[in-house]
């Protein structure tokens, strides 16, 4: 009876002293702040998960998005004709610029030394010209082309918003085909209906 009266009454103290032990190991462990991170991190993607159920766990193909909207094509169409344009613009300088050289290359033996270097010095000048001609079409083609590309991503993503509030979803995934979405049920991606009424609405603005 002594034993069992004895056990009775220090066994809740014993495991509240272990407990308390425990804490004191964890919160004097030097990895307590990684460790402490990592479970708040663990906490808050388990508790965003958790908040929504199947039916609301959405995504788009952000791709296809681009690929399939009309205005890409329209744009793509304008840039490549403007970037043509550039190219042939550069063509036509370093054509001429050959046939001075070639024009250069038939008459030095008649001409005089001083005229050889000055034809040397302007063969040399207009040659530096187009190369920097070049690299400025260059650059102005790259920003052009970025220009165009943030121009139709802004167009997805304000839809995208837009369609989220109206159908009352609290979240979209987009999935740009580097395996951040893995698997999901066809009833889940959104992207052709996405899709159809991006195009429609593009359409009433032209």
């Amino acid at each position: 009876m002594v034993k069992t009266f004895l056990t009775v009454i220090f066994a809740p103290k014993l495991k509240i002293m272990n407990k308390l032990e425990f804490l004191k190991g964890i919160l004097g462990n030097k990895n307590t702040p990684w460790i402490l991170g990592l479970l708040a991190f663990l906490i808050s993607i388990f508790g965003l998960f958790k908040s929504y159920n199947s039916s609301e766990l959405v995504y788009v193909d952000v791709n296809k998005l681009i690929q399939g909207y009309s205005r890409t094509k329209t744009a793509k169409a304008e840039f490549d004709k403007k970037a043509t344009a550039m190219k042939g613009n550069i063509d036509s300088l370093v054509g001429k610029w050959q046939n001075e050289l070639k024009n250069y290359e038939k008459e030095r033996a008649s001409l005089s030394a001083n005229e050889l270097k000055l034809k040397q010095e302007l063969l040399a000048n207009k040659q530096q010209q187009i190369n920097g001609y070049q690299e400025a079409i260059q650059k102005q083609i790259q920003e052009e082309d970025k220009k165009i590309t943030q121009t139709v991503i802004n167009d997805i993503n304000d839809y995208v918003k837009e369609y989220g509030k109206n159908h009352g979803y609290k979240i979209i995934f987009g999935a740009s085909g580097g395996g951040n979405i893995m698997y999901a049920a066809e009833v889940a991606d959104l992207t052709e209906d996405i899709l159809k009424g991006l195009n429609a609405e593009y359409d009433k603005k032209k």
